[in-house]
């Protein structure tokens, strides 16, 4: 079928493969200022997801079970990575997958870190930027503080965590965050896209995974709550009936958020994405393609010709 015509069949691996590898080539070659911009928006679009499932979910561990509130939590999670993926903007785990372009030769790795390392900080300075525009918004506070009491849980319960768990949790996390993202280079609508994401997020969170771009909002903003919400929300009689203590608020600490949670996810997410997806696909399509393309040139066949032009290309050769 011409590329002119319409077609409603999704693109098939093979095919995957080649458009993945091109977007590839296309973010490791973006200047650094749209690089960084379309981070710091890709931070705040996985923060907004995470505002969102906070929300839906705060208060229902009393009238719902455990299985359907994480259900939901998954659900609401996915507005995040459908607004980076349909609206356009760069992030971190989904950039994993940037290593497909790595490992066929089309990408180096200078230029593979400089983009996980601009998108990183840049998905960092939007997750605190929505982090701090929240926490003045004071919607902790809605519902009778639940909103404010899961938060708090959520970052408690992140910064409790071992770093070998922490790890585990990470790469399962991006294992399915990157086949999401691979599901979308089938896509020929928005629609096809965002039916791809739904299911693996929903998934990852349902699951209670870890992702290293929404722990920059979902701790963060527990951080703030903790700190500086003031003595009034600590009174509240929803407060105290969480029975949220001294000892468990101990584990929340900028410190446990960059080195107990932070580190050991983002290494998972990496094992998770690159490793566990993108290599994966490399290898079982695009590494004979990367061969061919690194074999060296054979040399032209001689030119035949006739006439005034043999005689001419005769005299040249004496």
């Amino acid at each position: 079928m011409a590329d002119s015509e319409f077609s409603i069949d999704a693109f098939i691996p093979p095919e995957m493969a080649d458009r993945a590898e091109a977007v590839g080539i296309r973010k490791a070659r973006l200047d650094f200022l749209s690089t960084f911009i379309l981070a710091i928006l890709a931070g705040a679009f996985i923060a907004a997801g995470a505002i969102f499932a906070t929300t839906v979910t705060a208060g229902a561990g009393t009238q719902l079970t455990y299985g359907v509130t994480r259900l939901l939590a998954g659900l609401a999670f996915c507005l995040g990575l459908i607004m980076v993926v349909v609206a356009g903007a760069e992030l971190f785990t989904g950039n994993n997958l940037v290593v497909m372009a790595w490992a066929n030769g089309k990408v180096s790795s200078l230029q593979l870190l400089r983009n996980w390392i601009i998108v990183y900080v840049g998905n960092f300075v939007g997750s605190l930027a929505t982090v701090v525009i929240m926490f003045f918004t004071r919607q902790y506070l809605s519902g009778g503080a639940a909103v404010g009491i899961a938060a708090i849980n959520t970052a408690v319960s992140k910064t409790s965590l071992g770093f070998v768990q922490a790890l585990a949790l990470g790469i399962m996390c991006n294992a399915l965050v990157c086949m999401a993202v691979w599901l979308c280079f089938s896509a020929r609508s928005t629609t096809d896209k965002i039916l791809s994401i739904i299911f693996p997020i929903t998934a990852f969170v349902a699951a209670g995974f870890e992702h290293s771009i929404a722990n920059m909002y979902f701790i963060p903003i527990g951080l703030f709550i903790k700190d500086f919400a003031g003595d009034g929300f600590w009174k509240l009689d929803a407060v105290l009936k969480a029975g949220i203590g001294a000892d468990k608020l101990a584990h929340l600490t900028w410190g446990n958020f960059l080195l107990v949670n932070l580190l050991p996810v983002t290494i998972g997410n990496i094992i998770g994405g690159a490793g566990m997806v993108g290599l994966v696909y490399w290898f079982a399509y695009l590494r004979t393609k990367g061969r061919r393309a690194a074999a060296p040139f054979a040399p032209a066949p001689p030119v035949k010709a006739s006439g005034k032009a043999a005689g001419k290309l005769a005299t040249a050769r004496k």
